[in-house]
């Protein structure tokens, strides 16, 4: 139509919400291996790579502010703390899943490596830094 003015494009505010949420640094690694398993708080710190206990602290209280983690005491000598998704938080697993095909088809690693040799990011013996992936277990 000639004349017409276009009409802008509306962000939809529940999904900027959740992209905002879940778009979060640590927060997509954390909701990733929680799917595999509920897990103690040093488990899920060793299994994602350069993340603080600080940061792990506050995503988790995040999350379960949110909704989504359930943090479980358990009481034991010493005290047991467990972290796991909630049905909500489950809810999330085919879109982790579509992240995850989407990576495996599309980054590079070798390329994150060559260009975290060229910045100066490199971990220890020369090899790019933890930082770098979270690899899903097949």
């Amino acid at each position: 139509m000639k004349g017409a003015a276009l009409k802008a494009p509306q962000l939809c505010v529940k999904f900027h919400r959740a992209s905002e949420l879940i778009g979060r640094r640590w927060t997509g690694a954390i909701i990733f291996v929680l799917l595999e398993t509920r897990c103690r708080f040093a488990v899920l710190r060793d299994a994602i790579p350069d993340i603080t206990d600080r940061m792990l602290s506050d995503r988790l209280r995040e999350l379960e502010m949110e909704g989504i983690v359930e943090r479980t005491v358990i009481p034991e000598s010493p005290v047991r703390v467990e972290y796991a998704l909630t049905q909500k938080g489950r809810g999330l697993a085919h879109a982790i899943e579509a992240i995850s095909n989407w990576a495996d088809k599309w980054i590079d690693v070798d390329a994150q490596a060559r260009v975290a040799r060229s910045t100066g990011r490199v971990g220890a013996a020369g090899a790019p830094s933890r930082r770098a992936t979270l690899t899903r277990s097949r």
